[in-house]
């Protein structure tokens, strides 16, 4: 065993963990590591902003299911990876932070740049780690990267003080760990499996709800083949827009506050819902008290803190989503339903999806151009608001990892560096942020990073001069009373783009949105699509808060 320096078996332990990419910003606390990685064969991107760095992470987790990697230094440094952290909290998605710390003889000392990373961080990771002592960080590193991948994946952080960055030990790297206390549940129990598949057998009215768990096990081909085998129809969360193909007749799209009108009668008519990966969060459920009354309900998920969380479950099977439909799949039989499929292409015949034309620029027509000039095969990461609603409803979504989103935090300014994360993960597909004005300036810097980086995602803002949603619901249910939610003073994006060295398009009309989408695709670097949509378009459908799924506004004479 050779002996290396602290900053040197963290960089080694990357390597071993196959890390090809890090994002992030250097600084004091983490000067250690940056040397090292002077060397080292980990692409490092510099971001504009630490919160840039974590979406930019998590994005390439997302799109390529692997753990997505971010560095800062200590104080603000790390503390300004927190709401990208949070985020990917919300979401499970695999994250490690590595941040730098002062040096353990001034922890707690207040002195400059400290902040207290692991106390901060604590409820929005999954496990941190504050590293006292140089020999233990390469098995630290292993573990990180174990509970960030397995189980219910999510955030981990390591905080990196500098003096065991710079200490001397004999270097040992574990090939694999043991964490006591930490063993989840991969196979379902199989007397839980065969009551699921006597309860399906029963149903009439069944509906399947996936969750963001299928994608995140892997497990979209084994749904396609769970309905193939008894045609029960499925309505995805936002998280799980591409476990099913929408384009199939029995995808009922997005269910929820703004799911389509027969995603949401299905889900509160049927008399079974099978949640596989899903959580059962306010977003998808309206009223609690009201929602599915008729239901009994199967839920499959790998946390057992999950199931039973926020409704009542009739059988509850704790595994790795992708291994318990396998087993299903073997012995489940096709259910007698022809009458509830009647029902539910009657609900589709009579309230599709759909919004008026009126001659100005609508966004949805945006997102519905931007599906068929790129035929479906883009990466799609929105930011949160309209935006985002607009492209869950518009895009049609066929396969896993290809929208990326802030579902649980709602977090602004997600969307453009998720982007550049992804487009870093899969360099050879096309990606796509759309977006608002309002987010897209929350992590607008990040057009540095991509023009320096050469990548060339493109944005499409969907410029209302409004923080949309908040204005929708001001409109809605605070008699148009608009406070704070003007965006008077938006910056000409094209200019900015071409200030920053990106390509800048401005879209006014409809028959511009085509000849520009062409245009943008074409152009190998970073574009940004300035579409000036009419300014108070709404998203419809929409649940009230608090109501049921069915008192739906629609918007539409």
């Amino acid at each position: 065993m050779a002996k290396m320096i602290g900053a040197k078996i963290l960089v080694e332990s990357l390597i071993r963990e196959k890390v090809e990419v890090i994002f992030g910003i250097s600084g004091g606390a983490i000067l250690p590591v940056f040397d090292v990685l002077y060397d080292a064969p980990i692409r490092f991107i510099l971001t504009r902003h630490e919160q840039g760095a974590a979406h930019m992470a998590d994005g390439y987790a997302r799109a390529t299911g692997r753990v997505g990697v971010c560095m800062a230094t200590s104080g603000p440094g790390a503390t300004n990876l927190t709401t990208g952290i949070a985020t990917a909290h919300m979401d499970s998605i695999p994250i490690v932070a590595i941040t730098g710390q002062v040096p353990t003889y001034l922890v707690g000392n207040d002195a400059f740049q400290e902040a207290d990373v692991t106390g901060i961080t604590r409820p929005i990771t999954k496990h941190n780690f504050l590293v006292k002592d140089v020999k233990d960080l390469a098995r630290t590193v292993k573990e990180a990267f174990h509970i960030a991948s397995t189980g219910r994946p999510g955030p981990v952080l390591i905080d990196l003080p500098k003096d065991v960055q710079i200490k001397e030990t004999e270097a040992e790297f574990p090939r694999e760990v043991e964490i006591r206390g930490y063993k989840p549940t991969y196979f379902g129990h199989p007397g839980q499996i065969k009551k699921a598949v006597q309860m399906i057998s029963k149903a009439t009215r069944p509906v399947i709800y996936a969750g963001g768990g299928v994608i995140i096990s892997g497990a979209s081909k084994e749904l396609i083949q769970l309905v193939e085998k008894t045609s029960i129809p499925v309505a995805t969360t936002l998280m799980a827009l591409g476990a099913f193909p929408e384009n199939s007749p029995l995808s009922l799209g997005m269910l929820g506050m703004h799911g389509t009108e027969y995603a949401n009668y299905a889900i509160m008519d049927c008399d079974l819902i099978i949640a596989i990966g899903a959580r059962f969060d306010d977003r998808v459920t309206g009223s609690l008290d009201k929602f599915a009354p008729e239901a009994k309900i199967i839920h499959i998920d790998i946390d057992p803190s999950a199931i039973a969380k926020n409704v009542q479950v009739d059988i509850p099977i704790v595994g790795d989503v992708k291994n318990v439909l396998r087993e299903l799949n073997k012995i489940v039989k096709k259910p007698a339903i022809s009458g509830w499929l009647k029902q539910i292409g009657e609900w589709k015949k009579n309230h599709p999806l759909t919004y008026k034309r009126n001659g100005k620029l609508k966004p949805q027509y945006v997102v519905e151009k931007i599906y068929e000039v790129t035929k479906g095969e883009a990466i799609i990461a929105t930011e949160v608001g309209q935006n985002q609603m607009w492209a869950a409803q518009y895009y049609q979504y066929t396969k896993p990892r290809t929208f990326l989103s802030s579902g649980g935090l709602g977090t602004m300014g997600y969307g453009f560096p998720a982007s550049i994360g992804a487009k870093v993960g899969c360099p050879d597909r096309m990606v796509f942020d759309i977006a608002g004005d309002g987010s897209f300036q929350m992590n607008i810097q990040e057009l540095a990073t991509c023009v320096h980086n050469k990548i060339p995602v493109k944005v499409a803002i969907m410029n209302n001069g409004y923080l949309g949603l908040v204005r929708q619901w001001q409109e809605l249910f605070y008699k148009k009373r608009y406070s704070a939610v003007s965006l008077a003073g938006n910056p000409d994006f094209v200019k900015v783009a071409e200030a920053y060295g990106a390509v800048g398009i401005k879209v006014e009309k409809e028959e511009e949105v085509v000849p520009a989408l062409k245009k943008a695709i074409s152009i190998d670097k970073p574009v940004v699509l300035d579409f000036l949509i009419e300014p108070e378009e709404n998203v419809f459908p929409m649940v009230p808060a608090g109501a049921p799924l069915t008192e739906m506004l629609r918007g539409l004479a």
